[in-house]
């Protein structure tokens, strides 16, 4: 564990977790998947807890509002606020604020996201992500200094990620893996995941906002976990792993991120669909 506060992590997971785009058919990130455009809010507490690295206790909030479309590109809006309470050194309140955009087509992905601890700012990374004609990444970051960095070939941005856990669960296939670049940690890196799907959910969603959502009623949804993996580290361990109900058009409910010493589970609270603006190109 390093000295970062491991929730922050879930800045740059989270359009994984509740990515929402156009209902149309977005054929430019491929699979024709129709998602939908919403603001989200997840109450977050703590599950398990083991170990000495472990909080006592944990509470949260997470709210996400995505939106665009592949016309305009995609722009979400994501802030995270969660209390800690240590058994050595007491209490601590970590505030992630994010947001990125990413181009229609996929070719390029723009991030920022400031890190507060207790109110104080402690981290702001900034950057851009252009993706060439072979597939490869250039990086260009302004902070937390200006520096540059080219990927190989074969990391995608999390709208492709996601796009394809979907096709995989619409063809009943069980893993997806891939190499994902969402702009996190230093903004100079890649994570590995490997995605396990389990078979599409027959028995109605247990959280009311999701019941009450005209827009989730009878959309297929299938349990997920993601499991992210530092290629830098060979002991085999995820740095973290997501697990979550997914449902086809993008939303999920259901959370749990496990830190491995500890977890946090996430039950969405309020769910608003946002309207839906045509191409125009």
């Amino acid at each position: 564990m390093t000295s970062r506060d491991p929730t922050s992590r879930l800045i740059f997971v989270m359009p994984l977790l509740a990515l929402g785009f156009s209902t149309f058919q977005a054929q430019a990130a491929g699979g024709g998947v129709a998602f939908l455009p919403h603001r989200a809010i997840y109450d977050l507490k703590l599950g398990k807890a083991q170990g000495s690295s472990a909080p006592n206790s944990a509470r949260g909030r997470i709210v996400y509002e995505f939106s665009g479309s592949a016309c305009e590109g995609y722009v979400t809006n994501f802030r995270q606020i969660t209390e800690l309470q240590m058994e050595e050194g007491g209490g601590r309140v970590s505030d992630m604020r994010s947001s990125t955009f990413e181009e229609g087509d996929g070719s390029g992905f723009r991030f920022k996201t400031e890190t507060f601890i207790d109110g104080k700012l402690m981290e702001t990374v900034d950057g851009k992500a252009q993706k060439s004609a072979d597939g490869a990444i250039s990086i260009e970051l302004s902070k937390p200094k200006a520096d540059s960095a080219i990927l190989g070939a074969g990391p995608v941005f999390p709208t492709a990620q996601m796009h394809m856990i979907i096709a995989a669960a619409r063809a009943g296939e069980r893993t997806a893996e891939v190499p994902v670049f969402d702009g996190s940690d230093t903004g100079q890196k890649t994570f590995d995941t490997m995605s396990v799907i389990g078979a599409k959910q027959s028995a109605p969603p247990a959280e009311k906002a999701i019941v009450d959502a005209d827009a989730l009623k009878d959309v297929s949804r299938w349990p997920v976990s993601v499991s992210y993996f530092d290629p830098t580290k060979q002991d085999g361990t995820p740095a973290y792993v997501l697990a979550f109900d997914l449902f086809e058009n993008g939303v999920s409910g259901k959370l749990r991120i496990d830190y491995g010493a500890y977890s946090l589970n996430g039950e969405m609270s309020k769910f608003e669909a946002l309207p839906v603006k045509a191409c125009e190109k």
